[in-house]
């Protein structure tokens, strides 16, 4: 029986009701999101998130919601930093990071998760290129009766842009690392996100050694983005695998339109 796997920047949320009813179509066996809110006691559904001049709408409870939405899958979340969103003009304490959903009939049998970029913040966004961290899981897949490991990270943002930077190295191999603290040599591995890095990173070189191979690129596509993203630049997200994994079908979604950021959508003997 094929196995799904989907990676996406949820975006905080903004397209909340196109994005639940995605993931509930969907159905993946395991979902990889980058950019969750959890906020705990907020009776608003929506705040906002403040930066200078800088104002975004964020779902406040949006992990809660996709858990409702996918209620066979565990739910895992990763906080990466604690912070203040407003509702109205009353700060309400929030959390920022990635989340992970796993079909409950794929049994979890390892797991790590760790930051590849500073640290975790509990009084506030910090300052850029913020926090960064990553999760990854090792399960053991009934269907083709042995394990198979995911990990994700949603790689730091530089204000000066995507190139490659002595920071985003360390970031690469501190992912590098945490994979290799639970994946085991010879079976199948995938490594997605967003990574926020140009195609020709040396991210791809580091995780190279693990034997993963970009599905984005080395298959034609060149768009991970929206209509609702209107830079230039339109590569961010990626999926890597390694040659143990049989892949059936990979997709770069570009309807329907759930984040800024599109699905990357992999299937899997």
């Amino acid at each position: 029986m094929p196995m799904r796997i989907i990676s996406l920047n949820a975006w905080g949320g903004r397209l909340h009701g196109p994005l639940l009813r995605f993931l509930a179509d969907s159905d993946p066996e395991v979902l990889c999101l980058q950019e969750v809110i959890r906020t705990e006691g907020s009776q608003s559904e929506w705040l906002t998130y403040r930066d200078q001049e800088l104002e975004l709408p964020q779902r406040a409870n949006l992990f809660d919601e996709i858990s409702a939405a996918l209620p066979g899958h565990e739910a895992i979340f990763c906080p990466v930093a604690k912070g203040d969103l407003f509702d109205g003009d009353a700060a309400v304490s929030s959390e920022f990071g990635l989340a992970t959903f796993v079909r409950k009939s794929f049994p979890i049998i390892g797991q790590a998760q760790d930051f590849v970029h500073r640290d975790f913040a509990g009084d506030g966004w910090g300052e850029h290129p913020r926090a960064r961290n990553a999760h990854c899981v090792r399960l053991f897949d009934p269907g083709h009766g042995s394990p198979v490991t995911v990990a994700h990270m949603h790689g730091l943002r530089d204000l000066a842009g995507k190139a490659d930077t002595p920071e985003r190295e360390r970031q690469a191999k501190a992912l590098a690392s945490l994979i290799g603290r639970i994946a085991r040599a010879g079976e199948r591995l995938i490594v997605c996100g967003d990574f926020n890095v140009l195609p020709g990173s040396s991210i791809f070189e580091i995780l190279g050694v693990l034997g993963l191979t970009d599905l984005v690129v080395s298959r034609g596509h060149t768009d991970t983005r929206t209509s609702y993203y209107d830079k230039a630049i339109r590569f961010a997200d990626y999926m890597l695998v390694t040659p143990e994994v049989d892949v059936l079908d990979f997709d770069v979604v570009d309807e329907p339109e759930v984040s800024d950021h599109r699905a990357l959508m992999l299937e899997i003997a």
